[in-house]
């Protein structure tokens, strides 16, 4: 394999650091051929991926070595291969590829033609240096834009792109602040009888923005770079609905207490403790929803998901607590 190759030679076209040892096999092979074919092959690479190909020798599946080695011998290779190939155009450059390597964490990647006829392969061996280098730069990236900031844009010197830029996602946390506002001016009296109720909305909303946040984050970087399915969504929905509760009611005894023994109003208290459990869980399961909507709908969600999410969040936990204190508290 080609040394590494050095960060001025990014724009270079990829298929020139090509390596020819391919292993392609007939879609119409069994697991048995393929195995007596590869124990008669003088091959010196370390092989990861068996690349599956049509009549016409086009590129139509990907086996990893692995689940090659694990299948029925009876089998095809048409039957167990993955159909969703990832692969680089031979007049790509070394930047695509890394970008590639970056987004779906393979170990090889086949460069095909325009008739998708395997050329070569591409090793990420070949461009660790730079694959780590665009993943720095992408988590820098997916934490600015969890708060609605391009990282790229965040260094320009002018001051009006810089407004331009950042303020459209505030105007989410702009108009969830004024519902917020009419929401606590319409219990303005409720609020007047009980002013326990006044002295922990920051607490309760902070909870429940982080835990939002914590499940945003996890959601994102499960979404990065792949393609989403819902089961996969529906498993990790029943997940963290379990560590929702769970949360939920961490967090809620342990204000709780300290509620109760600072004012000693119980009914109030359990206002509070009752918030507390819905904001969090709420807040956990809107962390996981509104990213996966958003990215349904082919709109980046690290960029959109994080003011959404924190509007959506505030404006569900305030209804409820007022809406329960004047259910159990209104006199």
């Amino acid at each position: 394999m080609t040394a590494k190759i050095r960060t001025d030679r990014l724009n270079d076209p990829v298929i020139k650091y090509a390596g020819k040892n391919v292993v392609a096999l007939p879609q119409k092979d069994t697991v048995a051929q393929a195995l007596a074919f590869l124990r008669n092959q003088n091959i010196t690479d370390e092989i990861v991926y068996i690349y599956i190909v049509d009549d016409d020798q086009s590129l139509v599946g990907v086996l990893p070595l692995r689940r090659l080695l694990n299948s029925d011998h009876k089998k095809k290779l048409a039957d167990i291969m993955i159909e969703n190939v990832v692969f680089v155009h031979n007049y790509d450059s070394v930047l695509d590829a890394c970008n590639k390597f970056l987004e779906h964490r393979f170990l090889a990647l086949p460069i095909v033609d325009k008739e998708k006829k395997i050329e070569g392969v591409i090793d990420i061996s070949l461009f660790t240096d730079e694959v780590n280098a665009f993943a720095r730069k992408s988590e820098q990236d997916n934490v600015f834009q969890l708060i609605g900031i391009h990282l790229a844009q965040g260094k320009r010197l002018s001051l009006m792109g810089t407004f331009y830029d950042r303020f459209p996602w505030l105007i989410f946390n702009i108009v969830s602040g004024i519902i917020c506002a009419f929401i606590a001016g319409r219990y303005e009296l409720l609020i007047s009888q009980v002013t326990i109720l006044a002295l922990f909305i920051t607490i309760i909303l902070a909870l429940a923005e982080s835990v939002s946040m914590q499940s945003m984050t996890i959601t994102l970087q499960a979404l990065s770079g792949k393609r989403m399915y819902w089961k996969h969504m529906m498993k990790a929905l029943r997940l963290e609905i379990i560590i929702a509760l769970v949360l939920g009611i961490g967090g809620g005894i342990s204000v709780g207490i300290i509620a109760l023994l600072w004012k000693k109003q119980l009914m109030a208290t359990l206002v509070i403790v009752l918030s507390i459990f819905f904001s969090m869980t709420n807040a956990c399961l809107l962390g996981i929803l509104i990213p996966a909507l958003i990215r349904k709908l082919r709109i980046d969600p690290k960029i959109a998901a994080g003011p959404i999410v924190l509007a959506v969040s505030d404006v569900f936990t305030l209804i409820f607590y007022f809406s329960l204190a004047s259910w159990l508290l209104a006199k």
